[in-house]
């Protein structure tokens, strides 16, 4: 569809009468003295940005008066249904009621959608707040701080608030919540690999708490970014910043691997600033409605770290102690914010009920076992089935995203050891289960530490054993006293060990690699006994015995022992020429893997040295009166030969 910008209110004014069909793009500013009626056609649509506060003033006047019979669309993440000024958003652009929306996509959706994370917050303790009354009398009852829509507005109405910024402003204070705030971001965020804001009433609280912070954290942790203004005094001033450097600023604090890690701010970076690892919010502004929103969403944006960790959530630590009455403090919209900003009990509760559930349904696995063996096998047991194992995996996954939030916390003394529990059998079933997957990505960093520091042998092993294969590894299998179920996994991982180790200079493993996984997959499935899988793995074993043997008695070279052991295995005479041929057929076509023209040559000259002439049948009768397929042994030997390449 054609569109025009339109570059003056001039420009506006005539694109608008002279009825130009299209899209126009503008500012609202250039409605400024627009007259009344200049179109007056009924199918004029204006879509309006931001329009809480676009048009509930005098250029929000002008523009529906020059366009008195368009239809206003509005689009906004915080309507105003109240207010001390103008009419309400749902009174411009829809119904004059709270339920007036076109389209609603609420924070519940976006959390549930993984476009933003929960909020959780909590009060600072009582001696660090601010006199309630103070803050009622002049913040919270004002009826013009109802609805306000931008940090500016919010400024002018704090300015008056002389106690109140008094309070806030007191040196003492200043410096035990800087204390406090250096204490928290030590123990609590920066433990889980995140950033912070520290909001101050106004710019000189923001160099003031830089001051103070650096009593308690080294300097480079912080720094402070506001507007400059020409008339500031040398405290002001000294934290200036050009653009290039607050551009540098901003950078670096987007890197979770870069300094500083907190920033100290008033007005600038509390809306529109998106940094993934900004987690925590040191609240010692007043704030409210959409300001308040504004400023707390930039904790609400998800971030996933090199390792794979999620943030569990945003968390904002109130001082001024707006969140104390969370239907007052945002007015709008009050039944949607129920329920995703969450104050830390609540947060406690639900870690509290979540550990009864695993205290009554997965804990008691481990619990009255004779020993941590045998704890083991009853968990590899109850959890053979794919099913049960995502949903424990689910269910781990929440505990740990609210224990995340809240340790340290003396609350959690009670649950510790139960929890260490719960992550030492995660890691055990993605060994057993997973063993592709990295055990470690599923902690998040607190529990991490948490299973680092408490090393000691718990009510069950996280890690599956790993044997050194060799001669005398059946017998000591056969003398263990470990459940046949721990025999089956252990066995498998050594497997997986030495494949991991080794193949690349004995390729011949991957092929056993292989079967061995195949041999667990049934397992999984059931379609095989614990003593039937064992006894498979035990034969795995042996073979990897002989053919270490072998491969030191013949000397050839990695893949040509490989394609030797394929053959061999399947009982073709002249396994050890057929092996060489094979070998020298891949090394005359090198390209092999990307040339369709040589692959299509080495797989006819690998048939050639099978058979006297390419298989027509499919199977074919060996002199032993077995029989074989030509073409899964070429598969087989293609795939080794990748591998190991």
């Amino acid at each position: 569809m054609d569109y025009v910008e339109a570059e003056s209110k001039r420009g506006l004014r005539d694109l608008l009468q002279s009825d130009r069909r299209g899209v126009i793009v503008s500012t609202i500013h250039k409605f400024e003295d627009m007259p009344a009626d200049v179109n007056l056609r009924r199918n004029i649509f204006v879509l309006v940005d931001e329009a809480h506060r676009s048009t509930s003033g005098a250029l929000g006047t002008y523009l529906m008066a020059a366009l008195p019979n368009a239809a206003l669309i509005g689009f906004t993440g915080t309507p105003i249904d109240r207010g001390a000024r103008g009419r309400g958003t749902f009174q411009v652009f829809g119904r004059d009621d709270p339920q007036g929306y076109l389209d609603k996509y609420s924070i519940a959706e976006s959390i549930a959608d993984g476009t933003t994370v929960p909020l959780r917050y909590t009060l600072a303790p009582s001696d660090l707040g601010v006199d309630r009354e103070v803050l009622d009398r002049e913040f919270l009852d004002l009826k013009e701080a109802e609805g306000v829509s931008d940090v500016e507005e919010l400024d002018r109405i704090l300015q008056k608030a002389v106690t109140l910024r008094n309070i806030l402003k007191n040196p003492t204070r200043m410096d035990r919540v800087a204390a406090y705030v250096a204490g928290h971001y030590l123990h609590v965020v920066e433990p889980m690999g995140y950033k912070a804001f520290l909001v101050g009433v106004d710019r000189q609280a923001c160099a003031l708490y830089k001051d103070a912070l650096d009593r308690y954290l080294p300097p480079d942790y912080s720094a402070v970014v506001y507007s400059a203004s020409a008339n500031d005094d040398e405290t002001l001033a000294r934290f200036h910043l050009s653009e290039d450097a607050e551009r540098q600023l901003r950078l670096d604090f987007r890197d979770p691997d870069k300094l500083p890690r907190i920033f100290i701010v008033t007005e600038k970076l509390l809306t529109g600033f998106d940094a993934p690892v900004l987690y925590c919010i040191y609240l010692d502004k007043p704030m409210r409605d959409h300001v308040l929103l504004q400023a707390i969403a930039r904790v609400n944006r998800p971030c996933e770290d090199r390792q794979g960790r999620h943030k569990p959530s945003g968390f904002v630590l109130d001082f001024v102690g707006v969140f104390e009455n969370l239907e007052k403090a945002l007015a709008f919209d009050s039944r949607d914010i129920e329920g995703v900003i969450e104050e830390l009990q609540v947060v406690r509760d639900r870690f509290a009920a979540l550990m009864a559930r695993a205290r009554a349904g997965v804990l008691p696995l481990t619990r009255g076992a004779a020993s941590p063996d045998k704890a083991t096998e009853a968990v590899l047991e109850h959890y053979r089935d794919e099913e049960a194992r995502q949903a424990f995996y689910r269910f781990f996954h929440e505990i740990q995203g609210l224990f995340e939030v809240l340790s340290p916390d003396g609350f959690l003394r009670p649950y510790l050891d139960d929890y260490e529990t719960l992550s030492r059998i995660v890691r055990l079933l993605r060994e057993a289960y997973e063993p592709g997957v990295s055990v470690d990505r599923d902690f998040q960093r607190k529990t991490e530490a948490l299973v680092r520091q408490r090393v000691e042998s718990g009510a069950i092993r996280d890690t599956l054993e790993v044997y050194e294969i060799n001669e005398h590894l059946l017998e000591k299998i056969a003398a263990s006293e470990q459940p046949d179920t721990v025999r089956v996994f252990n066995s498998a991982r050594s497997i997986q060990a030495l494949i991991e180790a080794r193949a690349a200079e004995a390729p011949y493993l991957f092929s056993i690699g292989e079967r061995a996984e195949q041999v667990i997959l049934a397992y999984q499935e059931r379609q095989a006994t614990t003593q039937q899988t064992l006894a498979r793995l035990e034969e795995l074993i042996r073979e990897i015995n002989a053919a270490e043997v072998e491969r030191a008695r013949m000397a050839l070279p990695g893949a040509a022992f490989a394609v030797y052991w394929i053959l061999h295995r399947e009982g073709l005479p002249g396994a050890r020429e057929a092996a060489e041929r094979m070998d020298a057929v891949f090394r005359q076509d090198p390209h092999w893997r990307v040339s369709e023209g040589q692959w299509r040559a080495v797989r006819t000259e690998l048939y050639k040295v099978l058979l006297p002439r390419p298989p027509a049948a499919g199977r074919v009768v060996r002199e032993t009166g077995l029989e074989y397929d030509p073409k899964s042994l070429v598969d087989q030997i293609f795939r080794v030969v990748e591998q190991a390449s």
